[in-house]
Formats: structure tokens, sequence, C-alpha cells
């Protein structure tokens, strides 16, 4: 016999409760399934492009955290603004972009950062973890070419699946099908003469031949980002009107991951004919407690054993399991080992651990238990044992206008307690976070590798409003990574090593941070604030129920996840009105005993605009 009975958090019997809605996502877009054909022509006259989804990007406005940005290469301030509206698309393997940009002066030169044109990366997928960048530009940069460029100079293919300099040899066929695209210029380009208007970009990629597959019925995610370079008044020079600037969407680079990304997302049932698109969800949920545990390192605090804390493994040499992570995330993760003593040895002692993490209220709390046979303290940072959190601040910006990463770091001492680094000791000297650790078993603190150790636990509290969150943390949007750092020293001093294994990102500027929805703690359906909410039952039959109640007519679907984010179900529960309705939690889907999450989405039915979404967990028990 099988019972579902659903709980929220600490709670140990049947509770109330409501869910906040959920920031959209700035990094995230979804491709739709075109219908026709697309002919790529730079002309966007098909019916699929009138319905695909946009993004317009625009020099001095930001894109979307955390990762946008914009810089001005040189000149004065811009006299002609960059705007750009990309647009995506999928067929196939094929996603296409198509990107209308209003230039008044287009063209380009031989000099870099002096043209008009994207520079792109997609994660190549074909090879191993972290997926590396690979470089798309497609310009009218050409190092070959003389300066003026001759008026009707094309845009060149510079890359993964291009060549340089440019107009050394013709594409290749191969090339050619991986790559392609068609520029529409309305003026002429390398003449200011007269006022141009702008340029029509339409592309397309063949995402297969980099290890993605677009057919897979739960869905695929492309991760791309895009930089807009623009230059005018540059033919000739103008130095009254001159200006140099790019901006870019999450990452500004093609061959290197830094910031962020886009998260492209592809799903056979959404086409340019199926309505609104569904709401990228979080790639994970931080649930809220209503305990704080008390940091002297120990995760003895009963709050840490709770079935509701977000926990995660992380372990040197695993991809099975850095395959398990949500979203992108089995994509990102990786490992590093530097050169210590002038050699890279063999890794005896893989570094090994458990991540816990919840908040309560302001406060992000996070558990490290760390399973290591040789703990030491060494003043190199190749050698540390320790961690590093990677997190956003939600206000300040960095030089390219990106939200600033910040480095929390802290080492296991000499005497076995955590020594904070970077930027975690300021935080520490502020009273704004606190960190402490403690030795398992018979660990002792040495370099000499020469007695068995079982590792060291430690805790962190940060206080999220000291990173620009304001109180009840706004959006609730967390931008996180995590990175482990496993020093072990034996005799001879050759044999020793160091090791890095991150999950999300290796450093704070890195590509790329989770995107996480801290959650709220449950309060009363009864509470005249909500809108909307939603409670738990286990009807007569031991079927499992939720109970929700809607504040006006709205279209309303269900999907439930595993606690790892990966989708069990989705289905729609159709058009309801005004009170209290209630759904099975699983329609014919058989799951293993554990905890799952469920989000109900609220919609207009006249606009199809999500109006909230709602979540809890349930405890499935068999």
């Amino acid at each position: 016999m099988k019972s579902m009975m659903t709980v929220f958090l600490l709670c140990a019997v049947l509770q109330v409760a409501v869910a906040s809605a959920q920031a959209l996502r700035d990094d995230a877009i979804w491709a739709r399934m075109a219908q026709g054909a697309i002919t790529l022509d730079g002309v966007l006259d098909e019916p699929d492009w009138a319905n695909a989804e946009t993004k317009v990007v625009e020099f001095g406005i930001d894109s979307g955290i955390p990762g946008s940005g914009w810089k001005a290469e040189a000149g004065w301030p811009a006299s002609d603004p960059t705007y750009a509206v990309f647009r995506l698309l999928a067929q196939g393997d094929d996603l296409y972009m198509s990107v209308e940009v209003s230039d008044a002066s287009v063209g380009g030169s031989r000099e870099f950062n002096r043209f008009d044109g994207l520079l792109m990366a997609i994660k190549n997928h074909a090879t191993g973890n972290p997926k590396p960048a690979a470089e798309y530009l497609y310009s009218f940069w050409n190092p070959e070419t003389t300066d003026p460029q001759p008026s009707d100079q094309q845009m060149s293919f510079i890359g993964y699946w291009g060549n340089f300099p440019p107009s050394a040899e013709p594409r290749t066929p191969e090339q050619i099908a991986a790559w392609d695209a068609v520029t529409v210029i309305n003026g002429t380009q390398n003449d200011d003469s007269d006022t141009d208007v702008g340029y029509v970009i339409e592309m397309r990629f063949d995402v297969a031949v980099m290890g993605y597959d677009l057919a897979v019925p739960e869905g695929e995610i492309v991760e791309w980002n895009v930089s807009v370079y623009d230059t005018d008044w540059f033919w000739p020079l103008n130095p009254l009107q001159f200006m140099s600037n790019r901006v870019w969407w999450q990452g500004p680079w093609g061959n290197v991951a830094q910031y962020n990304e886009v998260r492209v997302h592809v799903r056979s049932d959404v086409t340019t004919a199926s309505g609104p698109v569904p709401v990228i969800a979080p790639e994970l949920v931080v649930p809220a407690m209503s305990a704080a545990p008390i940091i002297d390192g120990d995760l003895s605090d009963p709050v840490w054993s709770q079935p509701g804390v977000y926990t995660w493994d992380m372990r040197w040499g695993d991809d099975a399991l850095r395959a398990t992570y949500e979203g992108v995330g089995a994509h990102r993760a990786g490992e590093y080992q530097p050169t210590v003593n002038g050699d890279v040895a063999f890794v005896q002692d893989p570094a090994d651990a458990t991540i816990k993490m919840f908040h309560v209220g302001d406060m992000l709390y996070m558990g490290f238990e760390a399973r290591d046979q040789i703990v030491q303290y060494h003043p190199v940072f190749d050698r540390w044992d320790g961690f590093m959190v990677l997190i956003n601040d939600r206000v300040l910006r960095d030089n390219d206008m990106q939200l600033l990463g910040r480095r929390l770091a802290f080492q296991v001492g000499a005497d076995g307690n955590a020594v904070t680094q970077e930027y975690l000791t300021s935080m520490v000297a502020l009273g704004d976070a606190e960190v402490a650790m403690q030795l398992t078993g018979v660990t002792t603190v040495d370099t000499l590798g020469t007695q068995a150790d079982e590792g060291y636990t430690a805790e962190l509290a940060i206080d999220l409003t000291s990173l620009g969150y304001p109180a009840g943390l706004g959006d609730r949007v967390l931008f996180l990574g995590v990175n482990m750092l496993d020093g072990d020293s034996f005799l001879p001093i050759t044999d020793s090593y160091g090791t890095r294994t991150w999950w999300y990102r290796e450093y704070e500027g890195a590509c790329c941070p989770v995107w996480a929805h801290l959650a709220e703690f449950p309060v009363a359906v009864g509470d005249p604030e909500n809108l909307a909410a939603i409670r738990s039952r286990v009807s007569p039959s031991q079927q499992p129920t939720v109970v929700y109640f809607l504040p006006s007519q709205q279209n309303v679907e269900m999907e439930v996840f595993d606690l790892r984010g990966r989708l069990v179900e989705r289905r729609p529960l159709g058009v309801l009105g005004f009170g209290e309705h209630e759904a099975m939690l699983l329609g014919k889907h058989d799951v293993p005993a554990g905890m799952y999450l469920y989000r109900l989405t609220l919609r207009d039915p006249g606009n199809g605009e999500v109006t909230a979404v709602l979540s809890g967990r349930s405890i499935l028990v068999k």
C-alpha cells in the first residue's frame, strides 16, 4: 500500500501554506519549434519568425542579471546607441537566430573593436566537463583587408566553424553545414556619407555537431551567449561622433566562459503554434526553515537533518555525480589539478563532500561535510583544504556593468579552526557572516600524510542583506557556485597534490552560477494578503492530493519535480474558477519513495500571462 503526505519544511503535521511567485529568468529563453521551412536569406518574412520569442539588447541598459553588461571601447558617448532585437527558433537539429540591429553607421575595419557584428559562444557538449566555449564571430572585422574596407565588404565567419584570417581560404561544406548566416544591410557599409538604417542577420547553427539533441522528449538546453559590437562614424573617422562599444546578453566573450550564459530551452511541444511558452523554473529552490543552527562547525543541530534541506554531493573524478546536477550544472561543474612541487601527482584520496543549504529569513546557511584522509593546512592556495562560496552581490556592479561576484573562502587552519580568506574575512569582521569548523573523529592537521584522517565539518552563515538584498530578500533570486579545495601532502613531496572540484562555477567571475529561488516560509491561507494559496490533504482513498485556492478564474498547470529539479510529470488542470480546488499530485506516473517538489502555474485565461506560481513539497511513502 502506498500513501502520500504533503508536508512543508519543518512541519510534522499537515499544514496550510503559500508559495511566492518566482522571478522570471533573465538568463533563459525558449526557442520555439518552427512549423514551416526557413530560408536563410536575411529576410524575416516566414510566419514562424513573427511568433518567435524576442529579446532586446540595448547599450547602457541591463539585458538581464547576473552576467549582462556593456562597455565603451573608444570615442565619445554613443550618439547612436546599440539597439538589437533577437529572435530564436528551432527545427530539426538546427537552432535559428535572427537579429535586427538599428544602426546609423554600419561597417568594419582591420582593427579589432572597430567593427559591427556579433561575438558568440556555444558550449561544446561533444567534449568533457566543464563544457568549453566554442567561438562564433560573425562581423565586418577582417585583419587581412585594407582600410578603408570596400563598400561591398561582407561579414566574415571566424571561430570554431570559421577561418582565421577569414580570407585565407573558402569555408568548407562541413563548416557551412555547421554554421551559416546571411546579412541584409539597409544602407551602405563602410561609407558614412549617408546615414544608414541598420542590418538584419539570419543565422543557423547545427547544434547536433556540438553534442546537443533537440529531439529529446524532456527538452534540451543550448548554452549560448552573445555580444553586439558597434562602431559608428569611422568611415571616415569623425572625431566628434566616433564611438566603439559592445553590449552583451549574459556573457561577453566567445572563447572563454565568463560571468554567465543564456540557457536556450527547446522542447518538441513548444512550437510557434502552441500558445504561451511555459515558465522556465529556477534551477533549484533553497528551502526556508524556522530554526537557525548554532554556528560552531558541528552539523548535529536538528535543522541540518530535516528532509527539506537542499543537499548535494561533490566528488573529484565523478562525472556520473555531476550529471545529476540541476539545469546546466551537469555541464558547468568541473575539476582542475594544478602543478604542485613541479609535478601533477596521482590523486590518492579524491576530494569528497556533502553540502547542505537553507535560509532563515535573510540569512543563508550552508553546511559542509568533507570526507578527507589527509587534512592539512598550507599557505599556498593550490594546496588548501577548504571551500569557496561564489555569490553575486545584488546591487554592486563590476567594470563590465555585470553584477559583482564575491568570493567567500575559508580553509582549514593549522589549529583545525576555519581561517577566513578573500571577501569572507571582511564580512566576518563586520558581523555580516559567521563560519566555524570542527575536525571529524581522530583527524589531526599536518602536512606529512603519516596519519589517516576522517575529515572535517563546517558551518557558514551569510547575511544576504550585506550583499545588496533588501530586507525580505526582494525577488528572492540567488546566484551561487561552490568550489571545494583539497590539498594532500605525502613523502616524498613529489607525491603531494592539490585539486579543485566545483559545482556550477569555479570562480566568482566565471560562468555560470545557478539561478536559485529562495523560498518563502509557509503562512496561513487565511492571511488576507495572499492572492493565491495551496495546502495539502490526503484523501480517504489515500490518493495524494493538493488543495489550492484561486482568487479568480485561472488556467492551471501542475508540474512535479524530484529534488534534483528533474521533471517527473507535467499536466494541464484546465481553466478553473474562483474558490478551492484539488488535484492529485501524480497522474499515471509511478515514482520511488522520497521527497518531491510540485508547482502550480496560474495564467490569465484571456492573454496567457502568468499571474502566480505556487509551489510546495511532498514526501512519498510506500
